[in-house]
């Protein structure tokens, strides 16, 4: 019984604790209410808005006008492909980028080539000279020998070195390479100006591999085979321009009319013929006359340096017998070194290859006007104001200053005297 009684006083004992329990966790003190206001959204223009909308299985449908084709968009993405034409032309353009460092780095060594040789030859030529000197003031014996073996064994290899220079000409494969490096430039310029026009075409193509092709014949790289010929029988200027440049268009176009003749007129190409009359009269005649003079002197410098040498070497081989041969290799050593001085370092032959540049450039513009004008169809011409402003900025003249040249080039035409003036005035 009593036990009964102490399990029931437990059971009652616990309940009130886990009731106390639980009004603790259900016990929560109270928060602030806190009113938030939201805008209304107007009945009608929702209305309006959902009634404008079309549903077709629960995807709205877009404006057919904001729809771009397929067929659109494919022509988009082909017209930004790059054309064959526009591939082949930067293929070409890479080309000539390597030309021009090909060009620059071999003008810098033969550059080189032209200071070295000329220092070592002439050291050579005149310590031979003085060995020669002192055995022909020494008595007889072992030293006259060994100076006489020398100065002669110094003077065969001055004479040796003096023919390998003379025929190769340093200086005037060094001013090649400046040509060439200088035209490719030209041409590189003038591609990327076609490629940012974005009108790339076949012929622009065709023309520009053939003045590649052009340049590599009238500059060559190597010395053996290819090598142009650097004493000519007569001066030629160079030609660096393709044959088939200035090749006359088809010429049974009729005239079109004045409105439609790109920047051309009458007046015009009669300023142009008279320009071409005075650079052929002036100019070229003028660079002819003294391309043939540098020729003849560099010819005649050529031939003296390596005989004075060659001379100066018997002479020192008979020193000490008695005779005036100490003396005469002793002037012909010296003046060797004084001729070689002056051919190679005053670069005789740079000068005679830019007077054969500087004939080409004018041989170049003659044709290039008379292509422009005996063209009959004015849409293949190149703008007129622009053609007649490249030609004056070529000849170092002003617009005005071109035309005031051809009016006086007619008139003296008209009265049967010579121009007294030079058609270019930056050569």
């Amino acid at each position: 019984m009593a036990s009964i009684q102490t399990a029931t006083l437990l059971s009652s004992s616990f309940s009130c604790l886990s009731s106390r329990k639980v009004n603790a966790a259900i016990h929560v003190p109270k928060l602030p209410r806190v009113n938030v206001s939201l805008p209304k959204i107007p009945t009608i223009t929702t209305r309006k808005f959902v009634e404008g909308l079309t549903f077709t299985d629960s995807v709205p449908l877009l404006d057919q006008k904001n729809v771009i084709p397929s067929t659109q968009l494919n022509d988009d993405l082909s017209n930004s492909t790059p054309s064959m034409c526009t591939m082949q032309l930067y293929a070409i353009l890479d080309a000539v980028a390597d030309r021009i460092e090909m060009h620059k780095n071999i003008g810098e060594q033969r550059d080189n080539w032209n200071t070295l040789l000329l220092n070592n030859i002439n050291m050579i030529t005149l310590t031979a000279a003085t060995m020669a000197g002192v055995a022909a003031a020494s008595g007889a014996g072992a030293p006259l020998l060994a100076l006489k073996l020398s100065s002669t064994l110094l003077f065969s290899a001055a004479t040796g070195m003096l023919l390998v220079m003379n025929k190769i000409q340093p200086s005037q494969l060094a001013e090649e390479q400046r040509n060439a490096t200088r035209l490719f430039k030209q041409l590189q310029t003038q591609i990327q100006t076609t490629l940012s026009l974005g009108n790339a075409t076949e012929e622009d193509v065709k023309g520009s591999m053939e003045k590649v092709l052009a340049l590599d014949k009238a500059y060559p790289l190597p010395l053996l085979g290819a090598m142009l010929d650097k004493f000519p029988a007569k001066f030629e200027p160079a030609a660096w321009w393709p044959s088939t440049q200035f090749q006359r268009k088809n010429k049974s176009h009729e005239r079109k009319v004045k409105s439609r003749r790109n920047g051309w007129s009458e007046e015009l190409e009669m300023e142009l013929r008279e320009v071409v009359e005075v650079v052929k009269n002036k100019d070229i005649e003028d660079y002819e006359r003294l391309g043939n003079i540098a020729l003849k002197i560099n010819k005649g410098l050529a031939i003296a340096g390596p005989l004075l040498t060659g001379i100066a070497a018997v002479g020192s081989a008979f020193v000490g017998n008695g005779s005036m041969a100490g003396i005469v290799a002793v002037m012909a050593g010296s003046l060797a070194a004084a001729i070689n001085a002056f051919e190679h370092g005053g670069q005789v032959g740079m000068v005679f290859e830019m007077y054969r540049y500087c004939g080409g450039f004018f041989h170049l513009l003659e044709e290039t006007i008379e292509g422009a004008v005996e063209e009959k169809d004015f849409e293949k011409r190149e703008n007129g104001e622009l053609f007649e402003m490249k030609m004056a900025l070529q000849l170092g003249r002003s617009v005005s200053q071109l035309r005031e040249l051809a009016a006086k080039s007619a008139s003296c035409r008209t009265e049967g005297i010579a121009v007294d003036e030079f058609a270019s005035k930056l050569f």
